[in-house]
């Protein structure tokens, strides 16, 4: 385009996108890439805990972007940050200092273990991050020519190369070799195992230089880590220098009643990831690290968009609600309500669900190993019903709605998802 047709182009006669104009599922299927499977539901727009699809059917949302909407949706909060500030800026390099990042960079810092804080867009980018801050600091620090990672069976940690492999399932991984090399499984919450694989690496010399784990394992089916478990891998961390990584992707930001999932064990990471809660759906990942870690220089690690004004505009605007509004308390007391509400549906439906567990607003139903029942029928069922579920694998059913979720919104979910089994 020539200066003088850019001159000519303005927001008073540019025309606008006309985006009215129904676009069916069969026109998206033909475009977007395959991978998802999709429910056949189209939905529009959104508002606190209630999504409505372009029929116009209400649902109830515990799904919240899978641990993504915060503070739910359209909250005002989030559209005042959001208007502001690309009113305001919303894009520079990180060649440039922005108030936004470090004012969201000395919040998270002020309110978690860590002294320093890199941002990105994504959990996944996050780990990354996490993983090449341990590598160089095995290497420089540590003297360890050949790093090697410890993650969990069952963990999930992201779909770039690098976190599929640190990934401790093998259906992520399928179809995508050859892995990253340098990363090694445990049985999750077995200290036994983990101790004989530090010994089994170490056995020469040195080599384990991380120990990457969610303190509560989402995608592998909502299961709590065992406090005594981690304590003691804190203890291992401490007498060894392996540095101990936390992702807080999902469980991070209030969603387990306290604002770092690592809380509920009273241990410090030395490293920790944020994303999914951090933005409230604004994308935004962040990494975070003790100064005694913080090994990276310029030209180490670097992100295009990562911190840039607008998503960190609206994650401090995110991170300041939790704060003001006491959100943590009710993420605690409607978690318990729903907890309470699910184990009373397992015991009406014993030849159904065999567990009920989770943290503040994280929590898992699962069904049965010995019948056919599947978390994504039963999650089918629930739409049916007018509410928005997700699997966490093919026996677990798992709600996450926004923290702001009122009481007569977990009652509601609840009879949904007794109606749900019942049907089945």
């Amino acid at each position: 385009m020539s200066p003088d047709l850019l001159l000519q182009t303005s927001p008073s006669t540019s025309q606008p996108l006309n985006l009215s104009d129904p676009f069916t599922s069969e026109e998206f299927d033909e475009y977007v890439m395959k991978t998802y499977a999709r429910y056949p539901i189209t939905l529009e727009r959104g508002e606190g805990c209630r999504v409505w699809d372009v029929d116009g059917r209400e649902y109830l949302d515990f799904v919240a972007g899978i641990a993504t909407c915060t503070l739910g949706h359209a909250h005002p909060v989030m559209v005042r940050a959001v208007t502001e500030q690309i009113q305001t800026l919303h894009h520079v390099s990180n060649l440039y200092y922005t108030a936004a990042q470090g004012e969201l960079a000395k919040w998270l810092v002020e309110h978690s273990c860590a002294d320093r804080a890199f941002f990105c867009n994504s959990g996944a980018e996050a780990n990354e991050g996490a993983i090449k801050l341990a590598r160089k600091y095995a290497h420089e620090v540590r003297g360890i020519a050949d790093p090697a990672i410890l993650t969990a069976h069952a963990s999930f940690h992201g779909r770039t190369l690098a976190t599929i492999t640190a990934t401790g399932q093998p259906k992520y991984q399928k179809g995508f070799s050859p892995l990253v090399p340098g990363f090694y499984y445990v049985p999750y919450n077995d200290i036994a195992a983990l101790e004989q694989a530090i010994a089994d690496l170490d056995q020469e010399q040195p080599r384990v230089a991380a120990i990457l784990l969610e303190a509560l394992q989402g995608e592998g089916g909502v299961r709590p880590g065992d406090t005594a478990y981690f304590q003691r891998i804190r203890q291992i961390c401490d007498e060894t220098g392996i540095l101990l990584i936390c992702d807080e992707v999902q469980v991070g930001m209030g969603r387990s009643g306290k604002l770092w999932g690592y809380e509920n064990h009273g241990i410090e990471p030395d490293i920790f990831t944020s994303a999914k809660g951090l933005g409230g759906g604004i994308p935004i990942g962040a990494m975070l690290c003790k100064e005694s870690c913080n090994v990276f220089q310029p030209g180490d690690h670097a992100s295009t968009f990562g911190g840039n004004p607008f998503a960190t505009a609206v994650a401090l605007a995110v991170c300041k609600t939790l704060e003001q509004e006491n959100i943590l308390q009710n993420v605690q007391e409607r978690g318990e309500q729903l907890r309470a509400g699910l184990d009373a549906i397992a015991q009406r439906y014993p030849d159904k669900v065999a567990d009920v567990r989770g943290w503040g607003l994280i929590n898992g139903l699962e069904l049965k190993a010995d019948i056919d029942l599947t978390s994504a029928q039963v999650v089918q069922s629930a739409i049916n019903q007018g509410v928005l579920l997700v699997p966490a694998g093919p026996k677990v059913i798992r709600f996450v709605p926004p923290l702001i979720v009122s009481a007569a919104e977990i009652d509601q979910a609840l009879q949904a998802i007794e109606a749900a089994l019942a049907t089945l």
